[in-house]
């Protein structure tokens, strides 16, 4: 524990240590309160539990179940219904999903004590550091170390880097924070459940793409010290391609961030049965105002606070669960006995949904592009004072999201292992995959007042660190590359605060209206997120690899190949989004069964007719449905491959740069070793940055 702490310890300041103090002691009486109740409760479980929990099938359970899976041939399936005991009424699917909807006033108190935090962080750096800030100022000469200050004072950088001051725990937690949302949080869990343990084997392309992102793209942004990653565009082609870079970074994250708030959405739906067009608006205007007041610092110490939640939450339940099922050796036993325990599939066939050819190239692809040139990344990293606190952060980074994805990957083992015999998605008492953990929330932790709203409160911080993360790096772009460029004049300190803060609650209201177009999105949010997202994730990983690789490619290569590549993947993602939910696309799951059920439901859903679907051979698919069947985990490789052939094809008609027109210090480490130019070269180190921040 006191490993964890010291670092935290070291980079705040004493007023941050009062107000977390205060609303730690809120939290702890909230907690005294539930070890109360849980006392209580406990002791009368064994004659009330039964009524409010989901009853899994104990050892004498028949040994022949029924089950069924999506198969390429149909089968038919065969389906009793379990006799009833003589006097004995089963409740329906409806009643049940009622009754497991018991969001507690403790659950409500522990929720609304994580946005509560979150809110006195913002109104804290947002005001009160501010003003102490100014005072501190208003006290110093202009000159020498005050010039300095000034200088790392200056409203964009404090707002959109946190004056490049930040400290690295805090920061390697930010980033784990964003990178995790409730996406994967929720998302990796049902992964595993549906489909398998293949997509395990993303802990390996964690750490590959870590290594890829710090040694190829991180030196050069680290380097140049850029508030906007596509500044770099600007440098290296033009100002038409900065732009276009950015006009991508734009349309990506508003296709993503309304996912990212979509998910959270949905577990808080399954707990207390609230719409998620009501709770929504609520919890996303409390990010806006602590993002839109605190800017990058009250982002990263939200985001620390609500890491620590959301590692707990899935800690909590995960114990808890094993210990409801028999133990790690039953959930283990059951999810082999599924099936469910494999590796991805040794194939070159890109339409195999999770192949080791789609994990080792299309995740490391991907991943290397949002570690190493994601502008909600780079602008992280950016905030550090110095190429070593960045090196220490990025490795804290991979190993804390190793860490969490390996929790969420047994999460899903866990998922099965409790519904092996009663499948909620078949009977519909969850109506959506990604409701699957906050079911298994519900059901397990029901003697536990408070838990539920610990878990709703984490899934909801993954959700927020990311939205916050969004729509500050957003507001950095637009301020950097779309207002500064365009303004007349230099803005004023005032105007350029005014200006962000305005980028950010805009960016939200836009966010949080976009909702109602996922929630009409069939696919599994995981894939959701991936698939939409590449659209302009390949375009902009293929910038940025012929930007750094790719020295001969001049700007107007550069703008073919990306558009091109823009084009193609939205044909693509719409065409296969269209399949999917249409079932043309529906690949195999994992067998479930719903023969240990004891609550009635719609048994029509088992017809063959809906539990056998089945894709066509490959033979009889079109050169068009080949391509928009491919695996969705090449997405973004598919659009960056795509761009850099046609970039270097456009060579032939637009020219290619001379050996010596590009900078050594706007290529990559790895190329430069291998390029001539008449420019002298910038070498990445801290003693350069620092003594570029020393200058009066």
């Amino acid at each position: 524990m006191s490993t964890t702490a010291d670092p935290v310890a070291q980079g705040v300041n004493s007023p941050v240590v009062d107000v977390v103090a205060k609303t730690t002691t809120t939290v702890a009486n909230a907690i005294a309160k539930t070890v109360a109740v849980i006392s209580s409760t406990v002791s009368t479980s064994s004659t009330t539990g039964a009524t409010s929990t989901i009853p899994t099938s104990s050892s004498s359970t028949p040994t022949t179940s029924t089950t069924f899976a999506y198969t390429p041939t149909p089968t038919p399936i065969q389906s009793t219904s379990p006799s009833l005991e003589d006097g004995a009424e089963k409740l329906s699917v409806k009643d049940l999903s009622q009754a497991l909807q018991h969001f507690g006033i403790v659950d409500y108190l522990v929720f609304i004590a994580m946005l509560a935090v979150c809110a006195v962080i913002g109104f804290y750096f947002g005001f009160i550091e501010k003003k102490q800030k100014k005072q501190k100022l208003a006290g110093k000469d202009g000159g020498g170390a005050a010039g300095v200050e000034e200088r790392r004072g200056s409203e964009a950088l404090d707002y959109l880097v946190g004056g490049r001051q930040m400290k690295v725990f805090p920061v390697a937690l930010s980033l784990v924070a964003s990178f995790v949302s409730g996406i994967s949080l929720l998302g990796t869990s049902t992964e595993i459940y549906v489909y398998g343990t293949q997509y395990a084997f993303i802990l390996v392309t964690l750490a590959i793409s870590g290594a890829i992102s710090w040694y190829i793209f991180l030196p050069v942004f680290c380097n140049l010290q850029l508030t906007s990653t596509y500044e770099y565009f600007e440098m290296r082609f033009n100002k038409s391609v900065r732009l276009l870079g950015s006009a991508f970074f734009t349309g990506a994250n508003l296709i993503w961030l309304p996912i990212v708030i979509y998910v959270p959405a949905l577990a808080f739906n399954q707990v207390t049965g609230i719409n998620i067009h009501v709770i929504t608006p609520i919890v996303c205007l409390v990010c806006i105002f602590y993002t839109t007041a605190g800017g990058l610092k009250a982002v990263v110490w939200t985001d620390v606070i609500q890491t620590v939640i959301m590692i707990g939450a899935v800690i909590f339940v995960i114990i808890k669960g094993t210990l409801d099922v028999g133990g790690l050796g039953v959930v283990i036993q059951r999810n082999l006995d599924s099936g469910r325990f494999e590796w991805p599939e040794f194939t070159l066939d890109p339409k195999v949904r999770m192949s080791m050819l789609a994990l080792m190239v299309g995740c490391v692809g991907h991943n290397s592009y949002q570690f190493g040139c994601n502008q909600m990344m780079t602008q992280r990293y950016m905030s550090l004072p110095g190429v070593k606190q960045m090196a220490h952060t990025s490795f804290i980074f991979i190993v804390g999201l190793i860490l969490l994805f390996s929790l969420c990957l047994y999460n899903g083992l866990l998922l099965y292992a409790t519904y092996y015999d009663c499948d909620p998605l078949t009977t519909k008492l969850a109506m959506a995959k990604d409701q699957l953990v906050p079911l298994l929330v519900v059901q397990s932790m029901s003697s536990f007042p408070g838990i539920a709203g610990m878990f709703v409160a984490g899934v909801f911080s993954a959700a927020l660190s990311s939205l916050s993360t969004g729509m500050n790096s957003l507001s950095a772009v637009f301020l950097e590359d779309y207002i500064k460029p365009l303004a007349k004049k230099p803005l004023t300190e005032h105007q350029t605060g005014v200006t962000v803060r305005l980028c950010t609650v805009i960016i939200g209201i836009i966010s949080v209206a976009l909702v109602f177009v996922v929630e009409r999105m069939s696919s599994h949010v995981l894939q959701l997120g991936i698939a939409i997202g590449s659209v302009v994730q390949g375009p902009l990983l293929g910038l940025f690899s012929m930007g750094l690789l790719c020295p001969s490619i001049n700007s107007k290569s550069a703008i073919t190949g990306s558009i091109f590549a823009f084009f193609f993947m939205g044909w693509l993602s719409i065409s296969a989004q269209i399949a999917i939910n249409s079932g043309e696309i529906h690949p195999e799951e994992k067998p479930v069964s719903v023969e240990g059920c004891d609550y009635e439901f719609d048994r029509s859903l088992l017809t063959p007719a809906n539990a056998t679907l089945h894709m066509g051979e490959s033979a009889s698919l079109s050169f068009a449905e080949q391509l928009y069947h491919i695996s969705f985990m090449f997405y973004t490789v598919m659009g960056g491959t795509l761009s850099v052939i046609v970039g270097h094809l456009a060579g032939f008609i637009f020219g290619r740069n001379k050996p010596g027109d590009v900078e050594d210090d706007l290529l990559s480490p790895c190329i430069r070793r291998f390029h001539k130019s008449k420019y002298s070269s910038v070498n990445l180190n801290e003693n350069s940055l620092r003594s570029s921040d020393e200058k009066p």
